[in-house]
């Protein structure tokens, strides 16, 4: 099944240079491993929140707006498509993403369209 993890940060907490250079790492070898193991089919960064552009049509009026669509603390910063064989299986694998120490990632699987 699929998954998508959301890894969720407050872009305001700047981590030390030093631990942001040893998340990084973290994070390249956590692909590494989860690509190996077959379960991260695709995932990357976001830009920052600043360059998010937000687009609503409310009738016939076309609404684009600069920034995010909700005002929290914590943003989307990236994402990580996964193919596990379950919850659980996806649990572990987000367990061990290094954001999931300061941050937060959310789980949600794929809802697949299906033609009518």
């Amino acid at each position: 099944m699929k998954y998508m993890l959301m890894i969720c940060l407050d872009e305001g907490a700047a981590l030390p240079a030093e631990q942001q250079a040893a998340v990084e790492q973290a994070t390249f070898s956590w692909v590494e491993e989860m690509t190996r193991r077959g379960v991260r089919l695709q995932g990357d960064r976001l830009r920052p929140v600043s360059d998010a552009t937000t687009v609503r049509l409310r009738g016939r009026e076309l609404v684009v707006t600069d920034g995010p669509f909700a005002e929290t603390k914590e943003q989307i910063a990236g994402y990580d498509i996964l193919e596990c064989a379950d919850l659980d299986a996806a649990i572990e694998v987000a367990s061990k993403h290094p954001v999931a120490t300061y941050g937060t990632i959310e789980i949600r699987p794929f809802w697949p369209l299906a033609p009518t």
